[in-house]
């Protein structure tokens, strides 16, 4: 048995709707970019859904390193293991967001333990397999206290035959609207627990491919696993989670897993809205700061990293321009002779970050925080 539907409250459906309304007009305004910018939002989401996904299971690598280490990059101050995992999801990220618009996709057990392998395959054990249904009990411990049990899934035994009902769910359209539906397959999968690892992980990116099957928004652009990942609504996360008991109860209402969920698009979609805007006007002054400067236009991508992330490596900027290496390391070295930029560390481990002369809008633009609303607080 999966949790029921529930039926949208007024405020919820005028929430879906803003929602609809936000993610059309980003579209839109994501089609409108070069396509070189496209690229970089592209890279640096994915990155971002990544890097943030796997600090709710306590693997911490910023969002910078995330991009380096999906670059290739071998000088990024993570750990061997940090940088598996990364990169472990980054190509089940990569493979899901292939699957957006596929017109032959189907959902399966074979397709999700296939998944399970390409995020666990790495620490495949005797004990603890990758690409397989637990055989034995699981637990989420207590934050608060590792030897507390916060929930305990079903019993291994039944594992095969909820994941069949799930994936019979999954493959049965009904009139729900596919966001509810994605929140839905979340909490069904991370309920269920049917692998000994992985869990959390595989259950946000199943929610990330069904908002992606939508086909509003490239998948990069749809993920909330960024928003969970910060660390209040992290909190928030786990709270809502374990509204649902200690075990597996699927007779519940979870109409408030599914308001919490509309508050995640909601104000993802603002964040994204607000970064492709920040990178807009980033660039706009860029453009005037090289001009009068007169600097190459193609010195641009690597100022407006520096701006949106605090820093740029010869390679990125290497690959982002199409340059050789003498070309992208004769650019930066005429940056930091005029102080634009400056260096930080030596030979392969080095990048660079903004210097005495890099313009001081700029800077301003990128440390603006923006302001996120709350779509039921605003009108309760």
């Amino acid at each position: 048995m999966l949790f029921p539907t529930p039926l949208p409250a007024p405020g919820d459906h005028r929430v879906l709707e803003e929602i609809d309304q936000l993610r059309i007009r980003l579209r839109d305004r994501v089609l409108t970019l070069p396509s070189e910018r496209a690229a970089w939002l592209r890279q640096y989401l994915t990155a971002d859904a990544v890097a943030a996904s796997n600090s709710i299971e306590g693997i911490r690598v910023s969002t910078v390193d995330a991009v380096d280490i999906m670059d290739g990059e071998r000088d990024v101050e993570v750990t061997e293991a940090e940088r598996e995992e990364t990169l472990a999801y980054q190509r089940m990220m990569t493979y899901l967001q292939t699957l957006h618009d596929a017109e032959d996709f189907h959902f399966g057990t074979g397709f999700l333990n296939a998944l399970h392998w390409m995020l666990q395959g790495h620490r495949h054990t005797r004990h603890r397999p990758a690409g397989q249904w637990r055989a034995g009990p699981v637990y989420v411990t207590d934050a608060r206290d590792p030897g507390v049990a916060a929930y305990t899934a079903p019993p291994a035994a039944d594992v095969p035959a909820l994941m069949a009902e799930l994936v019979d769910w999954l493959e049965t359209p009904d009139d729900t609207h596919p966001l509810v539906r994605a929140a839905l397959a979340h909490l069904h999968l991370v309920c269920i627990h049917p692998w000994s690892d992985g869990n959390g992980r595989l259950s946000r990116s199943l929610q990330t491919l069904l908002i992606a099957r939508e086909g509003v928004l490239a998948p990069e652009f749809s993920s909330i696993e960024a928003w969970l990942g910060r660390p209040g609504n992290t909190w928030e996360y786990y709270r809502e989670l374990s509204r649902y008991g200690s075990t597996y109860r699927p007779e519940q209402d979870v109409s408030r897993w599914v308001r919490f969920n509309l508050l995640a698009y909601h104000q993802q979609a603002q964040t994204v809205g607000g970064l492709v805007e920040r990178s807009r006007r980033i660039w706009s002054a860029l453009q005037e700061f090289t001009t009068a400067a007169g600097l190459d236009d193609r010195t641009l991508s690597a100022l407006h990293d520096v701006a949106l992330t605090g820093r740029v490596r010869r390679s990125g900027y290497e690959r982002a321009e199409g340059l050789s290496v003498q070309q992208a390391q004769r650019d930066l070295r005429d940056l930091v002779t005029t102080q634009v930029l400056q260096p930080v560390g030596r030979t392969r481990a080095r990048y660079y970050v903004a210097g005495p002369q890099y313009p001081e809008p700029v800077l301003e633009i990128a440390h603006t925080p923006m302001t996120l609303t709350d779509p039921y607080a605003a009108r309760a």
